[in-house]
Protein backbone atom coordinates (compact mmCIF):
# COMPACT_ATOMS: atom_id res chain seq x y z
CA UNK A 1 0.00 0.00 0.00
CA UNK A 2 1.31 3.28 -1.11
CA UNK A 3 1.18 6.68 0.20
CA UNK A 4 1.63 9.99 -1.18
CA UNK A 5 2.95 12.24 1.65
CA UNK A 6 2.98 15.81 1.29
CA UNK A 7 5.77 17.26 2.14
CA UNK A 8 6.02 20.57 0.58
CA UNK A 9 4.71 24.07 2.18
CA UNK A 10 3.48 25.20 -1.03
CA UNK A 11 -0.17 25.38 -2.81
CA UNK A 12 -0.19 21.41 -3.11
CA UNK A 13 -0.03 21.50 1.03
CA UNK A 14 -2.91 24.27 0.66
CA UNK A 15 -4.78 22.05 -1.77
CA UNK A 16 -4.89 19.12 0.60
CA UNK A 17 -5.77 20.83 3.61
CA UNK A 18 -8.76 22.74 2.12
CA UNK A 19 -9.31 19.04 0.13
CA UNK A 20 -9.56 18.15 4.50
CA UNK A 21 -11.74 21.10 5.48
CA UNK A 22 -14.03 20.75 2.58
CA UNK A 23 -14.52 16.72 2.53
CA UNK A 24 -14.66 16.73 6.87
CA UNK A 25 -17.75 19.47 6.63
CA UNK A 26 -20.60 17.27 6.12
CA UNK A 27 -19.06 14.87 8.79
CA UNK A 28 -18.78 18.13 11.08
CA UNK A 29 -22.90 18.30 11.26
CA UNK A 30 -23.23 15.49 13.12
CA UNK A 31 -20.23 16.57 15.49
CA UNK A 32 -22.28 20.08 16.09
CA UNK A 33 -25.22 17.44 17.03
CA UNK A 34 -23.84 15.64 19.62
CA UNK A 35 -21.64 18.55 20.99
CA UNK A 36 -24.71 20.41 21.25
CA UNK A 37 -26.00 17.58 23.20
CA UNK A 38 -22.76 17.51 25.15
CA UNK A 39 -23.14 21.28 26.11
CA UNK A 40 -27.04 20.59 27.57
CA UNK A 41 -25.87 17.73 29.60
CA UNK A 42 -22.48 19.82 30.88
CA UNK A 43 -25.12 21.97 31.67
CA UNK A 44 -27.54 20.26 33.53
CA UNK A 45 -24.11 18.70 35.59
CA UNK A 46 -23.34 22.03 36.87
CA UNK A 47 -20.30 23.12 34.67
CA UNK A 48 -19.37 26.47 34.01
CA UNK A 49 -19.33 28.20 30.56
CA UNK A 50 -15.55 28.33 31.44
CA UNK A 51 -15.37 24.65 32.59
CA UNK A 52 -17.11 23.61 29.12
CA UNK A 53 -14.59 25.86 26.76
CA UNK A 54 -11.49 24.38 28.47
CA UNK A 55 -12.89 20.95 28.66
CA UNK A 56 -13.87 21.02 25.11
CA UNK A 57 -10.70 23.00 24.01
CA UNK A 58 -8.42 21.02 26.19
CA UNK A 59 -9.60 17.87 26.22
CA UNK A 60 -11.50 17.45 22.75
CA UNK A 61 -12.25 14.02 22.95
CA UNK A 62 -16.56 13.56 22.85
CA UNK A 63 -16.62 10.44 24.03
CA UNK A 64 -13.75 10.82 26.83
CA UNK A 65 -16.09 13.97 27.62
CA UNK A 66 -19.47 12.20 28.03
CA UNK A 67 -17.75 9.79 30.57
CA UNK A 68 -16.74 12.71 32.49
CA UNK A 69 -19.95 13.83 32.49
CA UNK A 70 -21.14 10.92 34.23
CA UNK A 71 -18.70 11.09 36.78
CA UNK A 72 -19.05 14.93 37.62
CA UNK A 73 -20.24 15.47 40.78
CA UNK A 74 -20.04 19.53 41.99
CA UNK A 75 -18.64 20.25 45.39
CA UNK A 76 -17.25 16.47 45.95
CA UNK A 77 -15.47 16.18 42.39
CA UNK A 78 -13.42 12.82 42.33
CA UNK A 79 -10.72 13.86 39.87
CA UNK A 80 -8.98 10.60 40.01
CA UNK A 81 -11.94 8.65 38.82
CA UNK A 82 -12.33 10.93 35.97
CA UNK A 83 -9.26 11.66 34.73
CA UNK A 84 -8.52 7.90 34.62
CA UNK A 85 -11.82 6.89 33.41
CA UNK A 86 -10.55 9.41 30.59
CA UNK A 87 -7.21 7.54 30.07
CA UNK A 88 -9.11 4.54 29.78
CA UNK A 89 -11.59 5.55 26.75
CA UNK A 90 -8.97 7.66 25.15
CA UNK A 91 -6.14 4.72 24.84
CA UNK A 92 -7.99 3.72 21.69
CA UNK A 93 -5.91 6.68 20.05
CA UNK A 94 -2.58 5.47 20.92
CA UNK A 95 -3.13 2.69 18.21
CA UNK A 96 -5.26 4.92 15.58
CA UNK A 97 -2.14 7.47 15.97
CA UNK A 98 0.10 4.55 15.40
CA UNK A 99 -1.11 3.69 11.91
CA UNK A 100 -0.38 7.30 10.63
CA UNK A 101 2.86 7.34 12.04
CA UNK A 102 4.04 7.28 8.37
CA UNK A 103 2.75 10.26 7.32
CA UNK A 104 4.24 12.50 9.92
CA UNK A 105 7.59 10.19 9.97
CA UNK A 106 9.36 13.38 7.97
CA UNK A 107 8.41 16.09 10.86
CA UNK A 108 10.19 17.33 13.53
CA UNK A 109 8.56 15.10 16.96
CA UNK A 110 7.38 18.53 18.30
CA UNK A 111 5.56 19.21 15.07
CA UNK A 112 4.79 15.61 14.18
CA UNK A 113 2.84 15.34 18.15
CA UNK A 114 0.86 18.68 17.29
CA UNK A 115 -0.65 16.77 14.20
CA UNK A 116 -1.70 14.21 16.30
CA UNK A 117 -3.28 16.56 18.76
CA UNK A 118 -6.09 17.05 16.02
CA UNK A 119 -6.68 13.51 15.25
CA UNK A 120 -10.31 12.39 16.03
CA UNK A 121 -12.38 9.11 15.40
CA UNK A 122 -13.29 10.93 12.21
CA UNK A 123 -10.70 12.41 10.48
CA UNK A 124 -8.64 9.41 11.65
CA UNK A 125 -11.28 6.96 9.32
CA UNK A 126 -10.88 9.81 6.35
CA UNK A 127 -7.58 9.96 6.39
CA UNK A 128 -6.90 6.40 6.72
CA UNK A 129 -9.54 5.87 3.66
CA UNK A 130 -7.27 8.04 1.68
CA UNK A 131 -4.11 6.36 2.59
CA UNK A 132 -5.72 3.16 1.38
CA UNK A 133 -6.38 4.95 -2.06
CA UNK A 134 -2.60 5.90 -2.05
CA UNK A 135 -3.30 9.90 -1.85
CA UNK A 136 -3.13 10.53 2.12
CA UNK A 137 -1.69 13.60 3.72
CA UNK A 138 -0.62 15.28 6.84
CA UNK A 139 -2.04 18.53 5.58
CA UNK A 140 -5.53 16.83 4.70
CA UNK A 141 -5.34 14.70 7.91
CA UNK A 142 -5.16 18.55 9.71
CA UNK A 143 -7.47 20.19 7.67
CA UNK A 144 -10.26 17.71 8.64
CA UNK A 145 -9.10 18.15 12.42
CA UNK A 146 -9.37 22.06 12.33
CA UNK A 147 -12.91 21.52 11.23
CA UNK A 148 -13.43 19.46 13.85
CA UNK A 149 -11.62 21.38 16.71
CA UNK A 150 -13.55 24.72 15.53
CA UNK A 151 -17.24 22.71 15.01
CA UNK A 152 -16.67 20.87 18.29
CA UNK A 153 -15.89 24.08 20.18
CA UNK A 154 -18.88 26.35 18.68
CA UNK A 155 -21.28 23.16 19.55
CA UNK A 156 -20.19 22.93 23.23
CA UNK A 157 -20.53 26.38 23.87
CA UNK A 158 -23.71 26.59 21.94
CA UNK A 159 -25.30 23.89 24.23
CA UNK A 160 -24.38 25.07 27.05
CA UNK A 161 -25.92 28.40 26.30
CA UNK A 162 -29.10 27.08 24.97
CA UNK A 163 -28.85 24.19 27.75
CA UNK A 164 -32.50 25.74 28.88
CA UNK A 165 -34.14 25.55 25.46
CA UNK A 166 -33.29 22.22 25.00
CA UNK A 167 -34.06 20.12 28.04
CA UNK A 168 -34.08 16.81 26.17
CA UNK A 169 -31.95 16.17 23.39
CA UNK A 170 -33.51 12.94 23.49
CA UNK A 171 -36.79 14.37 22.33
CA UNK A 172 -35.05 15.84 18.63
CA UNK A 173 -33.02 12.53 17.79
CA UNK A 174 -30.02 15.10 18.59
CA UNK A 175 -28.79 11.85 20.97
CA UNK A 176 -28.79 9.42 18.35
CA UNK A 177 -25.72 11.85 16.42
CA UNK A 178 -22.85 10.62 18.30
CA UNK A 179 -24.01 6.92 16.86
CA UNK A 180 -24.90 7.51 13.57
CA UNK A 181 -21.41 9.23 12.81
CA UNK A 182 -19.65 6.29 13.61
CA UNK A 183 -21.90 3.79 11.66
CA UNK A 184 -21.77 6.54 8.47
CA UNK A 185 -18.05 5.95 9.08
CA UNK A 186 -18.01 2.30 9.60
CA UNK A 187 -19.72 1.48 6.41
CA UNK A 188 -17.83 4.25 4.53
CA UNK A 189 -14.26 1.60 5.46
CA UNK A 190 -15.74 -1.29 4.08
CA UNK A 191 -13.77 -2.71 1.77
CA UNK A 192 -14.97 -6.75 1.49
CA UNK A 193 -16.36 -9.49 3.25
CA UNK A 194 -13.06 -9.76 5.47
CA UNK A 195 -14.04 -6.80 7.04
CA UNK A 196 -16.59 -8.16 9.08
CA UNK A 197 -14.58 -10.65 10.93
CA UNK A 198 -12.74 -8.23 12.92
CA UNK A 199 -15.87 -5.63 13.10
CA UNK A 200 -17.97 -9.01 14.72
CA UNK A 201 -15.14 -9.81 16.79
CA UNK A 202 -14.98 -6.41 18.49
CA UNK A 203 -18.36 -5.95 18.76
CA UNK A 204 -18.95 -9.35 20.24
CA UNK A 205 -15.84 -8.36 22.92
CA UNK A 206 -16.97 -4.86 24.02
CA UNK A 207 -20.63 -6.34 24.10
CA UNK A 208 -19.46 -9.27 26.68
CA UNK A 209 -16.77 -6.85 28.49
CA UNK A 210 -19.67 -4.04 29.18
CA UNK A 211 -21.67 -6.94 30.53
CA UNK A 212 -18.89 -8.03 32.77
CA UNK A 213 -16.80 -5.42 33.83
CA UNK A 214 -18.04 -2.15 35.37
CA UNK A 215 -16.77 0.70 33.75
CA UNK A 216 -15.76 1.79 30.10
CA UNK A 217 -13.17 -1.29 29.44
CA UNK A 218 -15.38 -2.28 26.56
CA UNK A 219 -14.16 0.51 24.43
CA UNK A 220 -10.99 -0.12 25.25
CA UNK A 221 -11.15 -4.36 24.74
CA UNK A 222 -13.56 -4.13 21.82
CA UNK A 223 -10.69 -1.83 20.17
CA UNK A 224 -7.69 -4.32 20.98
CA UNK A 225 -9.73 -7.50 20.16
CA UNK A 226 -10.84 -5.73 16.85
CA UNK A 227 -7.63 -4.47 15.79
CA UNK A 228 -5.88 -8.22 16.69
CA UNK A 229 -8.64 -9.85 14.49
CA UNK A 230 -7.75 -7.21 11.68
CA UNK A 231 -3.88 -7.92 11.92
CA UNK A 232 -4.52 -11.37 12.07
CA UNK A 233 -6.98 -11.76 9.10
CA UNK A 234 -4.40 -9.08 6.74
CA UNK A 235 -1.43 -11.53 7.73
CA UNK A 236 -3.27 -14.21 6.57
CA UNK A 237 -4.50 -12.58 3.57
CA UNK A 238 -0.86 -11.98 2.53
CA UNK A 239 0.42 -14.96 3.15
CA UNK A 240 -2.23 -16.63 0.73
CA UNK A 241 -1.51 -14.07 -2.06
CA UNK A 242 2.36 -14.82 -1.59
CA UNK A 243 1.26 -18.85 -2.14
Amino acid sequence: MSTAITTDSGNNTAQQFLRGARMFAPVAISIAAYGVVWGVLARQAGLSIGEVVLMSALVFAGASQFVALDLWTPGALPVGAIVFAVMIVNLRLMLMTATLRPLVAHLPPWRAALSMGLVVDENWAMTMGEVARGRGSVAYLLGGGVVSYVTWLLATLSGRLLGSAIDDPSRYGLDFAFTATFLVLLFGMWKGKSDLVPWIVAALAAILTARLVPGHWHIVVGGLTGSLAGALVETRRRQRDVA
